[in-house]
């Protein structure tokens, strides 16, 4: 008895403490303006530049807590860059009494996994007797401690890996798929969650998909989905996915989503982008060509939505790639992502944090190579990509900014940014950078605050700063069908490019362009990589 009363006292001031890293949280509900993510008290842009976090899976227990104590993935998380979590969770660790009623331990001991219990017993030893909510809850106030926000994203109704189009858990009235209980498991954790600043949005659903996926059911249970979450917590900003696994929202164009007034303040959309399934040869020998193929893609079936007369939020909620780097499918696909990414300065989440799994797809163990750590949380598993991220992790777009336009000039394949120093234009971090205006294809690029001029040099070396700014040297036209590249002519009638491939130095020179005929059009094959001379005028109010 008295060991009873003991490790309830236990369990209780264990709770108290986690209530109380609510207030060190981020202190507002967010809202939306036009196709901005704002302070609702404020009205000041909030960016999210997010990580996914798997909490989704079998033991229902937010994956890698087995590996590092919970205090020490939240400070990484926060070190690098990132603002906020996408946390991903299952229906039924809430409506259904069987998984809800479990703590932690016995939720491993169900599915045997030993070398787990041993590793969280020895890095969170005070999350064994939580319950799986509570658990769920301790990790989100730790990341509101590290000023992380959290956005709650339903992923699957049984708890599983995700995504396939016969896993019963793809669309409404699938095997696991229960509309009903999917809503009383929304707003449950819409009421759970209410009051808590940390947690800024609620995502209804995770890629619908499948044979059942159809148009009117989509509207028929995302407004009541919305509806539901919008009444139990008010203040979280209410997520909306699409068909085709979170690609297809292009019915939108022809019938808009009717919710109420106070609701729509409250709305974002999301879409996911990869490179599955893309052909290998298309990326490899018509890179321009394919990058803006796929880049109409999505602004058809998701992008839109930031365009036109009334436009609204839309947060990329996943992407991502192979980090050990050795798909070149997906290292190309990224530069073209990366370069929208930054032109638009989208709200985007990086699958994923994780480096493991305590068990996916009948594996105890599995690596997870998309994961942002390696498979035993030490280390960042490839830190060339999370210094891609640098630029598009800053906001570069400001609705309120009274700054002009300017831009900065990136570099997608290797995330850096060009800069202007003593030696020529060469490529730094982004943290700081050079910045220049620009009216369009047949216009100089001229260092802002000043009369001068980004001018041509010659094949091989590395461009000028002129005073000449009407010589055709100094007349840039943004090129190809990707529109990466930055061409002039070089004083005898033909065309050289921007590029950023020097292997001895970090200068920025102009070449012959690559994979581009004399008249600037994309040939139809090209062995070589074109990425090399990538470069993205990025436009930027902010000081």
């Amino acid at each position: 008895m008295k060991l009873l009363l003991k490790n309830i006292f236990q369990t209780i001031t264990i709770l108290l403490s986690l209530l109380s890293l609510t207030s060190l949280s981020n202190s507002f509900p967010l809202s939306t303006s036009s196709r901005w993510i704002i302070d609702e008290n404020s009205g000041h842009r909030v960016k999210l530049a997010c990580v996914n976090w798997a909490g989704h899976l079998h033991a229902m227990v937010p994956e890698g807590l087995e590996k590092k104590p919970l205090r020490q993935i939240a400070a990484f998380v926060a070190s690098n860059g990132y603002n906020c979590v996408r946390l991903t969770w299952a229906t039924y660790m809430f409506t259904r009494s069987n998984y809800s009623s479990l703590s932690v331990t016995q939720s491993l001991d169900h599915w045997n996994l030993v070398e787990a219990k041993e590793g969280m017993a020895k890095n969170n030893p005070w999350i064994m007797g939580l319950t799986l909510f509570e658990a769920q809850r301790a990790v989100v106030n730790e990341l509101g401690a590290h000023k992380v926000m959290v956005v709650l994203d339903n992923h699957v109704s049984k708890p599983k890996w995700c995504c396939g189009g016969k896993d019963g858990n793809g669309f409404f009235g699938d095997e696991f798929f229960d509309p009903d209980e999917w809503l009383q498991g929304l707003s449950m954790v819409a009421e759970l969650y209410k009051g808590i600043d940390t947690v800024v949005g609620m995502s209804m659903r995770n890629e619908l998909r499948g044979e059942r996926q159809n148009e009117n059911d989509w509207y028929k249970y995302i407004q009541l989905g919305a509806t539901t979450i919008h009444t139990a917590n008010p203040d979280v900003l209410v997520i909306v996915s699409g068909l085709s696994f979170d690609t297809n929202l292009g019915f939108l164009k022809k019938k808009p989503l009717s919710l109420g007034s106070n609701l729509k303040s409250k709305l974002v959309y999301e879409a996911h982008w990869y490179s599955f399934g893309n052909p290998m040869d298309q990326w490899m020998l018509q890179t321009n060509g394919f990058c803006a193929k796929r880049t109409r893609w999505f602004m058809s079936g998701a992008g839109f939505l930031i365009t036109g007369p009334n436009p609204a939020p839309l947060f990329l909620s996943e992407f991502g790639v192979d980090q050990r780097g050795v798909s070149e499918r997906d290292n190309r696909y990224l530069s073209c992502l990366l370069g929208f990414l930054a032109e638009r300065d989208l709200d985007w989440a990086l699958w994923t944090l994780q480096g493991s799994y305590k068990l996916r797809e009948g594996i105890v163990g599995m690596e997870e190579n998309f994961g942002l750590v390696d498979a035993n949380w030490d280390h960042l598993r490839n830190s060339t990509l999370q210094d891609k991220l640098q630029l598009v992790q800053q906001m570069t777009q400001d609705p309120n900014s009274k700054w002009p336009t300017n831009y900065v000039m990136f570099h997608p394949q290797s995330g850096r940014c060009a800069k202007l120093g003593s030696q020529g234009l060469y490529l730094s971090n982004c943290l700081q950078t050079t910045k220049w205006s620009y009216g369009g294809n047949g216009t100089p690029i001229r260092l802002t605050g000043t009369s001068r001029c980004l001018t041509t040099d010659g094949d091989g070396l590395p461009p000028i700063l002129s005073d000449d700014c009407s010589s055709q040297r100094s007349l840039w036209e943004s090129v190809s069908e990707s529109k990466f590249h930055m061409a002039a002519q070089d004083g005898r009638g033909s065309y050289l490019c921007l590029d950023g491939s020097s292997s001895s130095s970090s200068a920025v020179l102009t070449k012959k362009c690559l994979c581009l005929d004399n008249d600037l059009k994309d040939v139809p094959s090209c062995g070589q990589n074109p990425q090399n001379q990538w470069f993205k005028l990025v436009p930027t109010n902010k000081q």
